[in-house]
């Protein structure tokens, strides 16, 4: 036998393999009905992993430097902190009641959970992992958007709001936007933040410079998830009732294209390119890849039970 055949046999050339080119770009979903995290080979779209988290998991955050992935425990009241490398858990961290989002600062150094039970944000220190600070926020607090110099932007679905807070937990501003507000996502230059109003079918833009809402975008019947592109040229929005990837230009604010997906999608999140995007479909256990440059769906690959948030690390 020679050696290349040993090392198959054993998977040693495999092993090997792994060890010194990990894999760096992965989608990482939240299974809420499973109490599992599905990973997935972002770049050969296919599934990797599959990690076991606390109960109702839901939100999920990357890194900015890839090497940690953040989730949000809803049943758990818990955010448990993945290790990219060896896809492993490495610590959990108890929160406020039923965490929906954990989302890092745009520095790292913090993750920040939107405790829906609780009408709070936890934050955590990334390094300590340890709670450093709970901030008051609206009714049902869902998502959470950060921008650079450290502030935040939390939907609160219970009260039709936005809450801005600074970096150290404070509250600067509270801006009102359409009903239920959901998915928040800002531009990379930090100037817009677009707020996913799911009751209203619309999407809200709100200067950052003014906290002050600019323009209401009608969007489908009830958008959740949203994520811009790289370029912040483009919006992409999930309609968890039409079962579609909506794309919006940003420079005209009109829905271009609608791109057929699962059943009730809920999450999206796009490759560091921003030339795909996966969406999970809560309804139908799958994620679907699309192909933006073509306006297809390329792939869809089978979840856990429930899959909700998505996060794909950047490199």
């Amino acid at each position: 036998m020679n050696d290349s055949a040993a090392h198959s046999s054993d998977g040693g050339w495999a092993a090997d393999y792994r060890a010194w080119y990990p894999m760096r770009v992965a989608a990482y979903v939240a299974n809420s009905g499973a109490g599992t995290v599905s990973v997935y080979d972002a770049r050969l779209e296919q599934p990797a992993a599959v990690v076991q988290v606390g109960a109702g998991p839901t939100g999920v955050g990357a890194a900015p430097d890839g090497d940690t992935v953040y989730v949000a425990n809803g049943l758990s009241n818990s955010v448990s902190f993945i290790d990219t490398l060896s896809r492993k858990v490495t610590a959990t961290v108890p929160v406020g009641r039923r965490p929906f989002a954990a989302v890092p600062s745009a520095d790292g150094r913090r993750v920040l959970t939107a405790n829906w039970g609780a009408d709070s944000v936890s934050l955590i220190d990334a390094a300590t992992r340890k709670v450093t600070a709970t901030a008051p926020v609206g009714n049902l607090p869902h998502s959470i958007a950060t921008i650079a110099g450290g502030r935040a932007y939390v939907t609160n679905s219970g009260s039709n709001t936005v809450t801005v807070l600074s970096a150290d937990g404070r509250l600067e501003a509270t801006v009102r936007v359409g009903d239920f507000p959901s998915g928040i996502a800002g531009t990379h230059d930090g100037k817009r933040v677009f707020v996913s109003n799911t009751g209203s079918g619309s999407i809200s833009v709100i200067d950052t410079a003014t906290n002050k809402v600019t323009g209401t975008l009608p969007v489908g019947k009830a958008p959740l998830g949203v994520v811009v592109a790289p370029d912040d040229r483009h919006l992409y929005a999930v309609d968890s009732t039409e079962n579609a990837l909506l794309v919006l230009d940003l420079t005209t604010n009109q829905v271009t294209s609608r791109i057929p997906v699962g059943k009730a999608p809920q999450g999206v999140a796009l490759t560091p390119g921003g030339r795909r995007a996966w969406v999970t479909n809560d309804d139908s256990n799958t994620v679907s890849i699309i192909d933006l440059d073509t306006g297809k769906v390329r792939g869809t690959l089978p979840t856990g039970s429930k899959p909700e948030g998505i996060a794909i690390t950047p490199r």
